[in-house]
């Protein structure tokens, strides 16, 4: 059950269910706003790593789509959310074993981007959604995977296509260039001594991360160590080349991108690269003072702080940002492709790139490339 603004509380169930993966059946949840159906519906998908249908990993419990799907439910939008592939109850297979609590690592971004598309199928096929009203939300990882899955689906000639794209978080950019961008995003942050040590070593930290990216495309397993870690080699070799930007062009529906000012794992800037290439309708948002986890970050722009932001609900203004932007696009009746609406960028807009409209590609990162 969930409470409006207004103090009234909005029922909605839960169904637990299992649908039809490429090689097992993934562990959902179902959440069915209460009253008539059928409802529009959306598929949440969670960012990268060992995270479950909430987005919550052993080390870090963010809870941003369980969240979400709440958000939803109250603004009369169904939803499914599931464990990844490898993780919770997504780790029993059809033979009734259960793998290993490392199983995820041996899953690649496109596996992870085949199982968003059958869980998509897998909401349209239900007897209380809408097929005509569906979206794909993503966040992270979720968005690069929403965006691809989301380009397939309308090259495909039959079958329900999306009602609109919600992309939170997205790396507009090859991941490679992310990863560089983080490193060089997060070196400012790290405690001052720690900088100091790294000046005095006269260390080049994103000249050894591009290193790094070096061995890792030379692995040819799904698991591989690299620097002395155990890691997912087939996930970063197929993230480190993935050019979401391709994606990008081929979204004709409705599509809204949304990224914290304080993000640190993907540049706000970003938003003007989607905004630019995007054929269809596009409204972008950079939440003021938001971090990659969505929430509110008061101080300088921190990784160590997210610990304590997730004690914190999800930022309120990016889930009604999103449910008002949804329910817009699933009244009966909307168009949800055809003529680009005027595109814009809205919002505090990140200090390296100005205030732009979508309409003005020149202003686009890399959006040539």
């Amino acid at each position: 059950m969930s409470t409006s603004a207004g103090g009234a509380a909005r029922s909605a169930r839960a169904v637990e269910l299992r649908f039809a993966g490429p090689d097992r059946d993934l562990a959902a949840a179902l959440v069915v706003p209460d009253g008539p159906g059928p409802f529009p519906a959306a598929v949440l998908v969670s960012g990268s790593g060992p995270v479950d249908r909430d987005s919550n990993a052993p080390q870090l419990a963010i809870d941003s789509t369980r969240q979400l799907a709440d958000a939803l439910a109250e603004a009369g939008i169904a939803s499914l959310r599931y464990d990844k592939r490898g993780v919770g109850g997504s780790r029993l297979l059809r033979d009734g074993s259960t793998e290993g609590k490392h199983a995820w690592k041996r899953v690649g971004l496109f596996d992870n981007a085949d199982d968003v598309a059958a869980a998509y199928a897998a909401l349209a096929g239900r007897p209380e959604v809408d097929a005509s009203r569906l979206f794909l939300v993503g966040h992270s990882e979720g968005a690069t995977l929403v965006a691809h899955v989301g380009a397939r689906l309308l090259a495909q000639g039959a079958g329900p296509r999306p009602a609109g794209i919600v992309l939170l978080s997205l790396a507009a950019v090859p991941g490679d260039v992310v990863l560089r961008w983080q490193t060089s995003a997060v070196l400012p942050t790290l405690p001052a001594p720690v900088r100091a040590i790294l000046r005095l070593m006269r260390v080049d930290v994103v000249a050894k991360v591009s290193r790094n990216h070096d061995r890792i495309r030379a692995t040819t397993t799904d698991v591989a160590r690299i620097g002395g870690a155990t890691i997912n080699a087939k996930w970063f070799r197929e993230f480190l080349d993935h050019d979401p930007r391709q994606d990008l062009r081929a979204l004709t529906v409705p599509v809204l991108a949304v990224t914290g000012s304080k993000d640190l794992q993907v540049d706000p800037a970003d938003l003007h690269v989607v905004a630019a290439l995007v054929p269809g309708p596009i409204d972008t948002w950079c939440a003021p003072d938001v971090s990659h986890v969505l929430r509110t970050q008061s101080g300088p722009a921190s990784l160590r702080a997210y610990k304590e932001d997730v004690r914190r609900p999800v930022e309120p203004a990016v889930l009604e940002r999103v449910t008002a932007w949804m329910v817009a696009r699933a009244r009966p009746g909307v168009a949800t492709e055809g003529a680009p609406q005027q595109r814009q960028a809205t919002g505090d807009a990140p200090a390296s790139a100005g205030t732009v409209t979508a309409s003005d590609p020149r202003r686009a990162r890399n959006a040539s490339l």
